[in-house]
């Protein structure tokens, strides 16, 4: 059974790369262990209600007269037509707490200048200069993508100076270039811990694509939560022709000479010259490949690169509505101060006191049954603190634990109070997205983006870190780094490389 390419994992990259290809007129094959597409793009049911797994909101998405990158590339894939999402109209409302500052922000970005402008007289100018180098940088980033063998480099650094000068700077540094604000630069960073590294650390160049993403727009979800875009995409690759095998572990990916030649599942060998493993490179060259045949370069690249956050998930099923119940926005952040580096510094701990909440029916009203609400809380956290102090014999008294932790913080935070109304509760941990993605320790969002090894520097070195012939990799451990937005156009970016090598 030879194919042109086998893809390694049914989640969201994969299966756009699978998709990808097969446009392209290629005979694939998708190998998933698992018994559902999606990986955590994905829903379960606990009582009367259905909770979205990990989706908080998709950027980049528009709409039929207002396309984003996303929305084009599910019309190059066929489903745009098939696929049913809401807007949204609020980019988010943070709550600092030890300032008791909150602030709303809308989409559309005329009208976020005009907002950040009521709260911090004085920073239109710069929030348009923002808004303009955003603008250059997409530019910018969509010509070196289209590029050619005959790529001249002083042609682009006259074309595009501000990309040049920006690029290799932190959010921090740029923002305080263009004499932003301070309360304006607080706010505007707001999503920072969605991408898990501090102002002084993220990539500029990383951060003002995906927050112009999210205000050009809006922020979308979809009306049957992500699950429904998983089921979309593996039903468009298997109405083409496609083959997914379910239950189908990979058990060894075989290199002979530093070039791929297959896969093996049990007993049976699928041959292919091209692989792309929609999975982490430390479960691949660790699990995947003989020793032998793994160039030492990858393994130190992996050593030297540094995991990304974790995530622990509450949630809850409450039995009031949200206009009920005081909730008026769909995403809340909360975080103990406006200093990101300190945040960071206290992300150590799993109990850190920062908090994302999603109220799903602001976004998508029959998102549960009439009358009811379904509020999501998720904290982020880096080290081992979970491995230190939680067993299989605490497990569960640790998720008590933390769930009555993390809705005191929302209620403190917000002055909302939702306890004596809860139906249902779930907690997910790391162990849960372990279970699910077969991520090393269960981290959800790749590996971290930080100074060197930026969003930049990864997109760049993409050819140089091919270090198997025919092996890529796709999703959150790829070049785009993490999210759903990335990990779809990651997905298709990959198959095309892998297309003109076909």
């Amino acid at each position: 059974m030879n194919y042109d390419c086998i893809v390694i994992g049914a989640g969201n990259a994969g299966l756009v790369s699978a998709l990808t290809l097969q446009k392209q007129g290629k005979k694939v094959l998708v190998l998933e262990s698992g018994k559902v597409p999606g990986g955590v793009a994905t829903s379960f049911k606990r009582g009367v209600f259905e909770f979205e797994a990990s989706l908080h909101e998709l950027y980049g998405y528009g709409n039929v007269t207002n396309k984003g990158e996303i929305f084009q590339l599910f019309e190059r894939l066929g489903i745009s037509s098939k696929v049913n999402m809401k807007e949204l109209d609020e980019s988010f409302h943070v709550i600092f707490k030890d300032s008791k500052e909150e602030y709303t922000m809308p989409t559309g970005i005329d009208n976020f200048i005009q907002k950040m402008e009521e709260y911090v007289p004085g920073s239109q100018d710069a929030m348009v200069t923002f808004f303009g180098l955003c603008e250059d940088i997409k530019d910018a980033f969509l010509y070196l993508g289209e590029q050619k063998e005959s790529f001249d480099l002083n042609d682009f650094y006259q074309k595009y100076p501000n990309f040049v000068q920006v690029a290799p700077c932190s959010v921090k540094t740029v923002l305080e270039a263009i004499q932003m604000p301070r309360k304006a630069i607080q706010i505007l960073s707001t999503y920072w811990i969605t991408v898990g590294s501090p102002i002084t650390d993220l990539s500029f160049l990383h951060y003002s694509m995906m927050i112009d993403s999210y205000i050009k727009y809006k922020p979308s979800i979809p009306f049957l939560t992500s699950h429904e875009l998983s089921l979309i995409l593996e039903n468009e690759f298997r109405s083409n022709g496609g083959t997914i095998k379910y239950f189908h572990k990979v058990n060894e990916i075989f290199v002979e000479n530093n070039q791929v030649t297959g896969v093996q599942v049990g007993d049976t060998i699928y041959s292919s010259s091209h692989v792309i493993a929609n999975l982490s490179p430390i479960t691949v060259y660790g699990n995947m490949i003989k020793k032998e045949s793994i160039p030492k370069e990858a393994l130190k690249l992996n050593n030297k690169r540094t995991l990304g956050q974790k995530a622990i998930s509450v949630y809850l099923g409450l039995n009031k509505t949200s206009s009920e119940l005081g909730l008026t926005h769909y995403s809340y952040y909360i975080y103990n101060s406006f200093d990101s580096e300190k945040e960071m510094k206290n992300m150590d701990h799993i109990l850190n006191g920062n908090l994302i909440a999603t109220v799903i029916n602001n976004g998508v009203k029959i998102a549960s049954p009439e009358g009811t609400t379904i509020l999501k809380l998720t904290g982020m956290f880096y080290g081992d603190e979970m491995d230190k102090n939680v067993t299989s014999e605490n497990y569960f008294e640790f998720k008590e634990h933390i769930g009555e932790k993390f809705i005191s913080y929302f209620e403190e935070a917000t002055g909302i109070q939702i306890k004596e109304f809860i139906e249902e509760i779930e907690v997910a941990t790391p162990v849960t997205y372990a279970r699910y993605t077969g991520h090393p320790d269960g981290v959800m969002f790749g590996f971290q983006a930080k100074g060197y090894d930026n969003f930049l520097s990864r997109y760049a070195a993409y050819e140089e870190e091919s270090f198997i012939k025919g092996l890529h990799f796709c999703g959150g451990f790829g070049s785009r780094l993490s999210g759903y937005s990335a990990t779809y156009l990651n997905g298709e970016e990959v198959a095309l490389k892998v297309s003109k090598e076909c």
